[in-house]
Order: C-alpha cells, then structure tokens, then sequence
C-alpha cells in the first residue's frame, strides 16, 4: 500500500498544497509550528476520517474560510483509489474514487495507517479511554462493521445515560428495558471483536518485544472487560450475561446516573514479566512496550488485508535511542512506506534511510529539498 499523491485545501495552515510522495520513504523537515505534524494528520484523515489530535473536526479548517479538503491517491494490489474528504460547519463528506460514502464507516480501512507520536507512551502508562481509542481506531480499519457498531452502541448509550439521569423513583423503566437489550447486542459485537484483535496482537507485540529486549522480557496483552469473557463464546451467550449484569447493576446505575458496564468501561492491560507496566514499568520499559505494539499493529494490519499500512511517525525517532531507532527503521526499510517528521537530522540515523526523499516544510508549504 502506498500514498502517491496528497492534496489540501485550507487545511490547516496550509491554504493549497499539492505533494508526489511516491518514496517509500517522505521526511518532512522543519522548525516547529511550520505544518509538519498537520500533513501526517491529513493523512491520518485520509484513512480514519477523523483526527488524532483534536475531536473538533472545524480545527481543520484554515483561518477565515469555511471549508477544508484532503485527498490523496493510492496505490493498493487490487488497483489505483482516490480519496476526498471535506470539513464544513455543517459536517464532512467523504468520496471514494468520485463516489460519496453514505456512511464514514464504508470509508474507512480504504487506506490504512499506523500513527507512532511521543503522546503514544500514553498508550502503555495513560487512563484507560486512551487505550480504548487505539483499539478502536485500529480494529476500525481492518473489521467491516466495527465503526458502525461502536457508533450505534454510542447512540443508545448515551440515550441510557439520559434516562438513567431523568428517571422517575419507582417508575417501572419499561424503556430502560429496551435501552438494556440494544446496548447489550451492539456491545456485545464490539467486545467480540476487540477480544478477536487483542489475542492477534498479543502474538506480534510479544515476538517484536521479546526481539527488542534480546529476550530479556516477555510482554504480555490482555484484555480487560468489564464483562467477564472466558475465552471465544458465543455471541448469544455473551448478550444473555451481559444483560443479567445489567439487571443486577439497575439500581446503582439509577443512583448514579450512568453506566456502569460495557465496552465504553474495557480496559487493555499491559505486563512485562508479569507486571502491570503501567505501574512498574521505567520509562524504558514503557518506551519499549509502546514501540512493540506500533511493530505488532503494522505485522497485524498486514495479516489481515494482505498489505502493509502507511506508517506515519510525528517527530519520533529523535525521542528512541539509537538502539530502538534501528529497530524500527529496519522494520519499515524498503517494505512499509513512511511519513517522518523532525526538526532536525541530527538525531536521525540517515545511513539507515536509503533514498529517502527530504521535504523543507515552513509556513504552511513543503518544497522538496
């Protein structure tokens, strides 16, 4: 998989833009605040259709205009595909060559990126809700229905979070009932399939770590729901337990005014010789593990598409040592097509970058240097 082209318009900083990115490897190079980390998020956008630095989808748009554009064109193994994407004050429209989506969903996982930024440590040692966003913007690319059910699943839990909040005391919640049965269908769907993501990628992130640390550590991925789980069940059985527990969970959630179980409450849990690395792990250790599940994601979305993803780095290999840069530059060498950014080389081990084709970006405009 690889991205030839990209395109913006009043994106950002960037009022118009038109880049042939056609190396396996594209370093954009450049003082800080110039527009470097804004063409990896277009791409980004290109494949997720949303951001990985703000939810605001208006933050896109440039200064005194009210509208932005991405495209870009790919190249996968079935053929040519275009992108587009459009920001308005009243939502986005997405097109796959020429054609719009009726839903985000059915264009998503047209191209597929990995994103690795200093901010993913957050990944190993933040809250929960970071953990989830990254199973969800990763299954999301490579599971047909995913976005979909998570979004359908939001819907009706946050219609149950307003009855739970407004009920009436002694009330007999005949529409709580139907809130419960729907909310247990779409979570159970989601929960399936995260369960299905993490037992792959446990078997690439252990291999790549175990790679990383010379075998001195063993990394270890699992899931955590707040449902309990034992192993592949199935769906039905799933959704009958699910809604045993939330009919024992009823009056606190009423008290509370929430809910209390569900996929919007998994968790991801971390260990590095069997322990929690969250809590235990050096910043070392954390950096390591952050670094094996971006290796594992690539390995991954390989498996299941019969390509490698576009790999996006926003100012990273300056942050590794040389050691784990060398690891991760030999992973992508010649095989994954990369997005460097950085401020400067000199922390780049360049020898390693063969026909990498450089990119001076200032001011919201990238010329090749």
């Amino acid at each position: 998989m690889k991205l030839k082209s990209i395109e913006l318009q009043h994106y950002r900083n960037y009022e118009s833009l038109r880049l042939e990115t056609d190396h396996m490897v594209n370093v954009f190079i450049g003082p800080n605040a110039q527009g470097k980390t804004n063409l990896l998020e277009a791409i980004f956008v290109l494949a997720l259709a949303r951001s990985h630095r703000t939810a605001k989808d208006k933050e896109l748009i440039g200064w005194n205009h009210d509208s932005a554009r991405a495209a870009g064109e790919a190249e996968r193994r079935y053929g040519g595909v275009s992108l587009e994407i459009m920001f308005t004050d009243q939502g986005k429209r997405a097109k796959v060559n020429g054609l719009e989506q009726r839903r985000l969903s059915e264009f998503v996982g047209t191209l597929n990126v990995v994103m690795f930024a200093p901010e993913d440590l957050e990944i190993v040692k933040g809250a929960p809700g970071v953990r989830r966003r990254f199973l969800d913007m990763e299954i999301g690319q490579i599971q047909p229905g995913y976005l979909h059910a998570m979004q359908q699943y939001g819907k009706v839990l946050m219609q149950r979070n307003r009855y739970l909040k407004t009920a009436a005391p002694g009330s007999k919640h005949e529409l709580l009932d139907i809130w419960d049965e729907q909310l247990a269908s779409w979570g159970v769907k989601l929960m399936k399939k995260r369960q299905n993501f993490i037992v792959k990628l446990q078997q690439w992130a252990t291999s790549i770590h175990a790679g990383i640390t010379g075998g001195g550590e063993a990394l270890q991925v699992e899931y955590r729901p707040s449902l309990e789980m034992e192993g592949p069940e199935d769906e039905a059985v799933l959704i009958d337990r699910f809604m045993v527990k939330l009919s024992q969970m009823r009056e606190q959630e009423l008290r509370r005014g929430m809910t209390l179980i569900g996929p919007h409450r998994d968790d991801l849990l971390l260990r590095i010789n069997g322990m929690e690395a969250q809590a235990y792990g050096s910043q070392g250790q954390q950096r390591t593990t952050a670094l094996s599940l971006k290796l594992a994601e690539i390995e991954l979305i390989r498996e299941e598409t019969g390509e490698y993803p576009v790999l996006l780095l926003d100012d990273v290999l300056s942050e590794l040592d040389r050691s784990r840069q060398t690891m991760l530059i030999d992973t992508f060498q010649r095989k994954v097509q990369t997005f460097i950014t950085t401020t400067s080389l000199d922390s780049v081990d360049m020898e390693k970058l063969r026909d990498a084709c450089l990119y001076h970006v200032k001011d919201g405009r990238a010329e090749k240097a």
